[in-house]
């Protein structure tokens, strides 16, 4: 190993998954072309090591270490991974920090497992609605969220990862109760509300003697630079896309908790109440509570406004909104519960994956964020409240992606921003809700002033 002040290369061997692998995995793994996996496996291995860093845009972190690379070293006794000019960050006195190195295997397993066993072995059709829920369930099986027994009370945390201070520390109080109740915790892994609900309950668990807590991360390549993993997560697995990510949060989830956050949250709003409203889950119960300090009351006022005036009453009665109570979040969730696990038991469905929440097509199809496909978004008074919710979903994806993904961003810098457009009084709604997200300064990226990366008509 050598190291300089920020740069370190190391050889180290994968801890948890892909030790010994076939001939043809690891020509997958080395080959940078053809289809080759190197430069997605660069991208979020990086993201790992960069775990902690002060930078949230992607395309920073990859200017910043445009010199990081990776190798795959085949030995009869197995795979070691070489890294050169890796954030020295990773690393204390010369070996790199294990639960690093368990993350970084974890990179490897899915991305490796998602394109041989799942995208390119044929066995599952990604263009029905049911070969796409069957591909989630075999990557979340495979990276090990499935443990049996399973227990009603993994819990979901939604939230941005550029909050204020005091939101944060509100997310990890939210933790710490749900820690005394003996919740785990689900996010998409990054800081912010992301962290602070896992952080949270590590106390609570420690202060029960639970031993075996789970802290899971799920996350996609896209966005993976902008919210690296936190330290926290015991448990990570990379959905090849968006949807896959949004429906495994569901899947696996026995409640959801909302903390504030920005465009990306509203996105994650929008896309399970889409889901609730589907008339085929109408007495499906699945816990969702909103909350944050009385800081951010007026976010959550204006999503539920915004929540009320396109998707209706019945949008609005499948949450709850609790400000400035952590305890009684937790209280209200692991109540809810009870409701979960009967449900399931009468239906004899699964504890650890919900197989009877009917996902609509249009929630699981991958959108590819374009200035053709943003500005053919079908925003219409007269659709269904599930499909419009779809399709708003998307308008928010959009915005996200041209937000943290690099690609995206070099798009909107070649083309100026995307165009929006759709009902006049929907559009409106949208118009208010996004300007009230930069006012409260949810929509910064690394400090800087936003610019916005839409345009609506």
């Amino acid at each position: 190993m050598t190291t300089s002040e920020t740069r370190v290369d190391a050889e180290v061997w994968p801890e948890g998954s892909l030790e010994v692998i076939s001939q043809h995995e690891a020509d997958l793994l080395k080959n940078s072309s053809a289809g080759g996996l190197y430069p997605l496996l660069r991208r979020c291995m990086l993201a790992v090591l960069n775990s902690g860093s002060e930078y949230d845009e992607a395309k920073e972190v990859l200017q910043l270490y445009h010199d990081f690379e990776i190798g795959f070293i085949q030995q009869d006794r197995g795979l070691k991974v070489s890294l050169k000019n890796a954030p020295s960050e990773a690393f204390v006195d010369g070996r790199m920090i294990r639960g690093t190195r368990e993350l970084l295997s974890a990179v490897l397993r899915d991305i490796v497992y998602t394109r041989q066993d799942i995208l390119d072995s044929g066995r599952f059709d990604l263009d029905t609605s049911d070969g796409i829920t069957n591909a989630i369930f075999h990557i979340v099986r495979n990276a090990g969220l499935l443990d049996l027994p399973t227990n009603v009370n993994l819990v979901v945390c939604w939230g941005g990862h550029a909050i204020s201070r005091d939101e944060y520390d509100y997310t990890k109080l939210v933790g710490y109760e749900m820690g005394l109740r003996e919740l785990d915790v689900c996010t998409g892994c990054g800081p912010g509300a992301m962290k602070g609900p896992m952080k949270g309950a590590t106390i609570g668990h420690a202060k029960q003697r639970v031993r075996g807590g789970r802290y899971i991360g799920i996350t996609e390549p896209g966005i993976i630079a902008a919210e690296s993993p936190n330290p926290i997560v015991n448990s990570l697995v990379i959905m090849p896309d968006m949807e896959k990510r949004l429906e495994a949060f569901v899947r696996v989830s026995h409640g959801i908790v909302v903390f504030p956050g920005g465009v990306g949250t509203a996105e994650e709003i929008l896309y399970l109440l889409g889901v609730l409203l589907n008339p085929d889950n109408a007495g499906q119960p699945l816990p969702l509570v909103m909350t944050g300090p009385t800081t951010a009351a007026d976010y959550f006022q204006q999503i539920d406004a915004f929540v009320g005036a396109t998707l209706g009453p019945e949008a609005q009665s499948r949450y709850k909104i609790i400000i400035d109570d952590p305890r009684a979040v937790a209280q209200e969730i692991k109540t809810r519960l009870n409701d979960v696990r009967e449900f399931r038991m009468q239906h004899s469905d699964a504890f650890y994956f919900n197989w009877r929440l009917t996902i609509d097509h249009e929630f699981q199809k991958p959108f590819v964020a374009t200035h053709e496909s943003m500005s053919a978004l079908d925003i219409s008074d007269d659709l269904p409240p599930h499909i419009l919710a779809a399709n708003l979903r998307r308008v928010f994806s959009g915005i996200v992606s041209g937000n943290v993904r690099e690609d995206t961003a070099e798009e909107i810098d070649r083309h100026g921003p995307f165009q929006l457009s759709g009902s006049q009084r929907i559009m409106d709604l949208l118009d208010t809700l996004l300007k009230s997200f930069v006012a409260q300064q949810r929509m910064k990226i690394s400090g800087r002033e936003y610019d916005p990366c839409y345009v609506i008509k």
